[in-house]
């Protein structure tokens, strides 16, 4: 096992994406951890599964607590986001995006945008479609940035969000 874990915010992660990274992160002796409000089922035994008490970013904040310098967090939650941006943690989304000090600004803002058009009645569900493309890049940046993980920590080299 490296020294290192990947956490997965996963009461809204999208299956197709969680199903990849445990195929993809297991065979390489990568820790994966999911967290939850809720149980979910997770078809390999070596995923830790972690179920928080039920609460507004009870998951969020176990994960934000218990991470560290070369770990991995995957959510998509933009606002948790920007507190493990600040935290230096390396951070990214269901479709491929990592989050950074130099994006992470513009990301509320759309945020923020879209919930105002929300409330007036012009939101849309387009960000909520997860199809063959989003997990291609999902796949595709992960597998990179598993990859930069697993360097760095055979190196013993200090990972942090500046770094990406």
């Amino acid at each position: 096992m490296y020294n290192f874990s990947v956490w997965v915010d996963a009461d809204s992660f999208p299956v197709r994406a969680r199903d990849f990274l445990i195929s993809h992160s297991i065979p390489q002796k990568v820790k994966v951890c999911m967290v939850a409000n809720h149980e979910i089922k997770v078809k390999n035994p070596e995923v830790k599964m972690i179920v928080c008490e039920k609460g507004k970013d009870s998951a969020d904040n176990y994960i934000f607590s218990n991470t560290s310098a070369n770990d991995i967090v995957l959510t998509r939650d933009i606002l948790f986001a920007a507190r493990l941006v600040e935290k230096k943690i390396c951070v990214m989304n269901d479709r491929g995006l990592i989050f950074s000090k130099d994006n992470i600004e513009d990301k509320l803002r759309e945020r923020e945008f879209s919930l105002n058009l929300s409330e007036i009645g012009f939101g849309s569900n387009k960000g909520n479609y997860y199809g063959d493309k989003e997990l291609r890049k999902f796949s595709s940046v992960y597998s990179e940035e598993l990859q930069k993980h697993i360097i760095a920590d055979i190196y013993n080299v200090k990972m942090h969000a500046d770094a990406f």
